[in-house]
């Protein structure tokens, strides 16, 4: 979350970055990445983040139980990044797990690693590898700086908001264990709803995931090597990408609308599909040629589910940092009016007037990226 000029500290640095209570925190991972910020020439990092004494502390101990929980799950395993994710909110949900605030009681801290240590030996056996004290040793260091960065992420929130600043909230990954809708910003940040006054979408052109499980358009061929290629989808656990340059998946996107009720989509990334001959866009699933009314939550129906695609010509052009709707080739633009009509079409089937539909459905392509630079974004008028 980026907290903008009127709000004490934020007013010096012009924003103020704040780390909300609903997420889990790896120190480790925290201090090196302000490292790296440091040393590529960002001015005052240590000045211009914070982080909520609710947060829960990811340790090294979670990272080991989340192998161990994947080799558990054999076939059926989640596919995870195994940074210890899903086990550390696992102890949250449980209320065995660490907050911020713990760490700087030393004895309890302490108690409560050994604690959790404990349980897990006794679950993993010898397969659970971890060195508790090493872990308490590098605490012992991080207490000594840590605190400049800590703060009631209650009372900051509530100052935050009292004082009119401008708040900018950024959430992402469906394939996670933490809550990355718009209710979740609420609870993670103590955030009064009635002070949102904007929520916008934010989806590549192209669909991917990481991860195990359903993917509906996936292609791990040539167009999904060539996706993941031009479009550098490299993570640590390498992306799964969409099939014949499959546009979003709009079943996808239409759910995920369903449950945040976006104002306005950026749809970015479209630059990755600049050299490709035809452009596919899920528009719905069926079973036994029976359409169905949502995505699915039985993995069953999702894995027999069929799904039904509109092609459109690629426009075989370079729009690599356009900056008008109207630079864009004229395919291109097909491509992202089409994206609202077809969507759009899904839920009011019979209808054909595209600025009808863009109304009725109350959603429309806003932003467009064109590129990794961060001037490449068209706002559509």
């Amino acid at each position: 979350m980026i907290v903008q000029a009127g709000n004490g500290e934020a007013d010096k640095y012009h924003s103020m970055n704040f780390i909300g209570s609903g997420v889990v925190f790896h120190v480790p991972s925290f201090f090196s990445e302000l490292q790296e910020l440091e040393e590529k020439g960002l001015t005052a990092v240590h000045d211009r983040i914070l982080v909520s004494d609710r947060v829960n502390v990811l340790l090294d101990l979670h990272m080991a139980v989340d192998g161990l929980e994947e080799r558990e799950l054999g076939d059926a395993a989640i596919g995870t990044t195994r940074r210890g994710i899903g086990p550390c909110y696992q102890t949250s949900r449980a209320r065995t797990g660490i907050k911020m605030t713990d760490v700087f009681y030393p004895e309890l801290f302490e108690q409560k690693v050994r604690r959790l240590a404990d349980g897990y030996q006794k679950r993993f056996g010898e397969l659970f590898e971890y060195d508790i004290e090493a872990e308490l040793a590098r605490f012992d260091e991080y207490r000594k700086t840590l605190g400049k960065y800590v703060v009631d992420g209650v009372s900051f929130m509530r100052s935050a908001q009292q004082s009119n600043a401008k708040i900018v909230i950024e959430g992402a990954n469906f394939v996670t264990s933490s809550s990355t809708t718009l209710a979740g910003i609420i609870g993670g940040l103590t955030l009064n709803p009635k002070n949102i006054t904007e929520t916008v979408g934010v989806v590549k052109a192209y669909t991917t995931r990481v991860g195990a499980g359903a993917f509906k358009t996936e292609d791990t061929e040539e167009i999904g090597t060539k996706l993941q290629e031009i479009g550098r989808e490299w993570v640590r656990l390498e992306r799964r990408l969409a099939a014949d340059a499959d546009a979003d998946d709009l079943v996808v996107v239409k759910y995920s609308n369903s449950i945040n009720y976006y104002d306005s989509l950026n749809l970015t990334k479209l630059d990755v599909l600049d050299t490709f001959e035809t452009i596919k866009i899920a528009i719905a699933y069926t079973i036994d040629g029976e359409e169905l009314d949502s995505y699915p939550a039985d993995l069953d129906i999702l894995n027999r589910a069929e799904v039904v695609y509109h092609e459109m010509p690629g426009w075989q052009k370079p729009t690599t940092n356009a900056r008008t709707y109207d630079d864009l080739p004229k395919e291109a633009r097909d491509y992202v009016e089409v994206s609202i009509f077809t969507w759009a079409c899904i839920t009011n089937s019979g209808a054909d007037h595209q600025q009808y539909i863009e109304t009725f459905v109350g959603v429309k392509i806003k932003y467009i990226g064109t590129g990794p630079d961060r001037e490449a974004m068209i706002q559509r008028p």
